[in-house]
């Protein structure tokens, strides 16, 4: 899985997953990722190019200090959906046929 992969890349676990843009407005898709992936998934804001855009030129025109400074006007101003990993039995059971496929 590339979630797995991109661990040992990075040397760490992963420990939650965010999801962004116009994505995260679909419940089942989040629902579905988080119960998949076995993490905690964080799902919006839904603009989030558009916010990026404008949050980098306010750090560039001095209107925030830095990356940190945008990250929690970003924190303070959307809320965010939890999607706690649900039903692991289902998903270990089909992530066993769907591997038994693949062999």
């Amino acid at each position: 899985m590339a979630l797995r992969r991109t661990e040992r890349l990075i040397g760490g676990k992963i420990e939650r997953l965010r999801i962004v843009g116009g994505g995260s407005k679909d419940a089942t898709l989040n629902q579905f990722t988080a119960n998949a992936v076995k993490i905690p998934v964080l799902a919006g804001p839904t603009e989030c190019a558009a916010l990026g855009n404008i949050l980098v030129q306010a750090i560039a025109l001095g209107h925030l200090e830095s990356h940190e400074a945008a990250r929690e006007v970003v924190r303070n101003s959307f809320a965010l959906e939890p999607f706690p990993p649900r039903d692991a039995a289902q998903w270990d059971a089909a992530a066993a046929r769907f591997e038994k496929l693949l062999s």
